[in-house]
Parts: structure tokens; sequence; C-alpha cells
């Protein structure tokens, strides 16, 4: 397997464990804030579509022999990077965030065949990303930031569902609790 299908793999790996992970919460899950730090999954989901398109239009501008100044910077700082994206995309619906998220990996995966495996791994390939691999950097800002945010999501939606459960449960009254349902004494 060479580096492009790794990459591909891991990308395709991870992306279906996060959406496994969300498939079962409602919209109202999904926008609720708090679920990972502050944010919400849905700021989560918009975070990851927003490094990944940094990573496409970085690819891009490789390919062309350009530095990938924006994608540089927003490393040099990802918290401010971040609080930026979060600020400009907060009130995102949440077809457009999944739109969006599909999108942008799709267009990654695409950039991703334009490259071999000596433009992937040679650490000296491009002298402004400081000795590191071009795989690496993708994995780093793509692979890894989704699965960092994995276990935070999974329990989320675990505890979401437990609570959804509990209060289905609460809800049901048992038909002989109800005293016109009771048989004659």
């Amino acid at each position: 397997m060479n580096t492009v299908e790794k990459l591909l793999f891991e990308l395709d790996t991870v992306r279906e464990q996060l959406l496994v992970a969300i498939e079962t919460l409602p919209n109202e899950a999904l926008s609720q804030p708090g679920a990972v730090g502050e944010w919400s999954v849905a700021d989560v989901l918009v975070n990851l579509t927003a490094w990944e398109s940094e990573m496409v239009t970085a690819v891009m501008q490789i390919q062309q022999g350009k530095q990938p100044t924006r994608l540089l910077a927003a490393l040099a700082d990802a918290e401010a990077y971040n609080q930026a994206r979060y600020e400009e995309n907060k009130e995102r619906e949440l077809d457009r965030v999944f739109d969006d998220l599909m999108k942008v990996r799709l267009e990654l995966e695409e950039w991703l065949e334009a490259f071999d495996d000596q433009d992937l791994t040679d650490t000296q390939r491009y002298k402004w990303l400081n000795g590191r691999a071009l795989a690496y950097l993708i994995s780093h800002t793509t692979i890894e930031n989704e699965r960092r945010y994995l276990p935070t999501i999974n329990t989320f939606a675990q505890q979401w569902q437990a609570a959804q459960d509990q209060m289905e449960q609460g809800d049901v009254i048992p038909l002989t609790a109800i005293s016109i349902l009771k048989a004659d004494e």
C-alpha cells in the first residue's frame, strides 16, 4: 500500500468512526453547546471542515510550487485559528455543515491523487514545511485532528442516548398506576 492509499484508508476509517458516533443524534443534540468543551458537535464538524479546507488549498498551492502560507499561519496559532473559524460559523445550518464536511473531504481525496510517494514522504521536498513530510502534515490536520475529537463525541453521543432512554422509560406510566383502569377491589 503506497502513501496515498494509506492516507485515503485512514481518512475513510476515521470519518466512518465519526459518522457512526453521531448517526443516532438528532439535530437538537448535534447543536447542543457543551458537547465538546464549549462547542457543539456541529461546531466540531465545522472546525474539521475548516482545517480540511485549508489543507485542500495548501495541497493545491504546493502542487503549483507555491508556499501554503494560510495553512502555515493556521498551524502556527491553531487556537486562534479555531476560535476565528468558530466565530465565523457558529450559526451555520446543519444541512450546510454536513454538505461542506462531505464536499471538502472529496476534494482532499482528489488532490491527494496528484502526489506520488516521494512528494508525500520526503521531509526535504518542501522547504517551507520545516523538515516535515507532506503526508505528516495532511495526517496531522485531518486524520489526527478528527481522531482527537472522537472519544469526546462518542461519550457525548452515549450519554445523550442514555438520557433519552431514561426519559422514555420515565414517560411510561404502568397501566396499574392509572386508577380508572384498576380492577375493583
